[in-house]
């Protein structure tokens, strides 16, 4: 059967829409899929995007990889499907289009002297890549009908954390302004620093929300008028995709995170959509138990890599002992210096 793989031009609008089509058309496509993602990425982060196609006869597409080149001069080089997303590996109509797509991004990594590729998610394209199901988990479930019925669907221990929540002097706001995104990166930036990791550029942040438009925004929760969480969600296909999350150290008192979720699903119905992708968080830890308190069932995520002979798995999961001290000595810096350091790091994780 004809088949040929080639790098889309995404500066190209034509282009960018014939493949946002596509892939809006596959059942198992995901944001991350998208052309927007990847220029969004490149343009946040200052990665290059490498966006392949595969096409059959007449040109028609049969199969996409998003895929993102990480150079970092702290965590080595790789080529990765798609970057900063949770998933975006191989799409593909037919078994001989994940092989070629396999291939020609196995090919590209030699080229680019990425002696890592990894793809988040879709299927295997061969023997010669490592399947990983055990690091990540994903939690995704059906909104409920409206709020007390998303109130039942929450197991009775986090139920009552939730009310307390909901009783709490709080209030909410929902945005994707420049002052909303200025509230949104304060609390973002303080709640990684405060659990030992680099936070992202603003830039990254910025891209997004411009690339999705009316299908991203943030919802903040304030007490006395003082942000203190707030989460960017994308909404893509019916589902909401909360992102990037979190609270300042006043927000696990006042119960501002639960807040801010369920404040989310109602404000993600009234949008018409119908899930909630909580997203992924690594097996064994607080944000896995978190989501799960939450009513949402643990589903493995698969990953595949393939690594050039003799080269080590490149390690960014920060749970690997060797970054502990690391990661405790992050969490001392003031805030002005993660935040003036962190991008610099963070845009070579991917």
């Amino acid at each position: 059967m004809t088949l040929s793989v080639r790098t889309a031009d995404l500066h190209d609008a034509s282009e960018r829409g014939r493949l946002a089509a596509w892939v809006d058309a596959q059942a198992d496509a995901t944001p991350f899929h998208l052309p927007e993602w990847s220029m969004a990425v490149a343009k946040g982060c200052r990665q290059r995007s490498h966006y392949l196609v595969a096409e059959g006869g007449g040109g028609r597409i049969v199969g996409v990889l998003p895929l993102t080149a990480i150079a970092s001069p702290l965590f080595g080089r790789a080529l990765v499907s798609t970057g900063f997303g949770v998933g975006g590996g191989i799409l593909a109509e037919q078994g001989y289009a994940v092989a070629a797509l396999g291939q020609a991004a196995w090919s590209l990594a030699t080229r680019l002297r990425c002696p890592s590729l990894d793809l988040r998610g879709g299927p295997c394209p061969g023997e010669d890549w490592v399947r990983d199901d055990m690091t990540y988990l994903s939690f995704v479930r059906r909104l409920a009908a409206d709020d007390e019925a998303e109130l039942l669907a929450v197991p009775r221990k986090q139920r009552a954390e939730l009310r307390k929540a909901l009783a709490a002097d709080l209030t909410v706001e929902v945005g994707a302004d420049r002052a909303a995104r200025r509230t949104h990166y304060r609390v973002y930036a303080e709640s990684v620093r405060n659990l030992g990791t680099p936070v992202f550029p603003t830039a990254l942040f910025a891209a997004v929300l411009e690339a999705f438009g009316a299908e991203a925004d943030i919802l903040t929760v304030r007490h006395q008028r003082l942000a203190v969480a707030s989460v960017l969600s994308l909404y893509w296909r019916g589902t909401v995709y909360p992102y990037w999350g979190g609270g300042t150290e006043a927000a696990r008192g006042l119960r501002a995170n639960d807040r801010m979720y369920f404040a989310l699903m109602a404000h993600a119905r009234e949008r018409g959509c119908a899930r909630f992708d909580f997203g992924r968080s690594k097996a064994g830890t607080g944000a896995a138990a978190f989501k799960k308190n939450w009513g949402f069932t643990p589903e493995p995520l698969v990953y595949f890599s393939r690594h050039a002979e003799g080269a080590a798995p490149r390690s960014i999961n920060p749970l690997d002992p060797k970054y502990r001290l690391q990661i405790a000595a992050w969490k001392r810096l003031p805030l002005w210096a993660a935040n003036r350091i962190g991008p610099l790091l963070s845009r070579g994780l991917g």
